[in-house]
């Protein structure tokens, strides 16, 4: 099995927190910003970084950045409440999904199903834990009912898997990236 050919975890943890720091304040897509990327940050956060210290790091990033956008850059404050707690698990699930794709990670195509395996399962988890808690915990709901939940889960899930789409997708094209780089490099070190 071929390990991800990470020597450094330390900017790749950077690149990570730097990309859901860019993405994560404005809450939503538009002409201007991109998704937010956390979901995917988690993600291959547990994909490739060791441990789960990431995880607490990143944690703590996200209700920072929620903290600051609310009390300093205007965005709106109807996502917090007593469910915002149900985010540690959801992302919690995503790392784990990362983490367990990595046990078996092969520098190959063959690869691939498993990754995409990966990040539906963690995505559909993480959707399933943070949805779930918001419309049914929050109080912003005079009265959940699954029936409508499903429906807001077919309206708003699609977007999500959208969002993880584009920033797997990048992530798989720079990986693969660095792994022909690499395989380069070692074929003109034994030439």
């Amino acid at each position: 099995m071929n390990k991800l050919p990470l020597s450094r975890p330390l900017p790749v943890g950077l690149a990570l927190a730097a990309l859901m720091l860019l993405t994560r304040s404005h809450h939503f897509a538009s002409a201007v910003h991109l998704p937010d990327a956390s979901w995917a940050a988690f993600f291959l956060a547990g994909t490739l970084l060791p441990g789960w210290r990431p995880l607490a790091a990143l944690l703590g990033l996200a209700g920072a950045v929620d903290y600051v956008a609310i009390t300093f850059g205007g965005v709106s404050a109807f996502c917090v409440s007593p469910a915002y707690v149900a985010l540690i698990p959801a992302y919690g699930a995503l790392y784990a999904a990362g983490r367990w794709y990595a046990r078996g990670h092969q520098a190959t195509l063959t690869s691939l199903p498993r990754f995409v395996a990966a990040a539906l399962v963690g995505t559909t988890a993480c959707e399933l834990l943070s949805s779930g808690a918001f419309f049914f915990f929050s109080g912003r709901f005079a009265e959940p009912t699954l029936a409508e939940f499903g429906a807001r889960l077919a309206r708003y899930f699609p977007l999500a898997l959208e969002g993880m789409a584009l920033y797997l997708t990048a992530a798989v094209i720079v990986y693969a990236a660095f792994v022909a780089l690499a395989n380069r490099r070692a074929g003109h070190a034994h030439g």
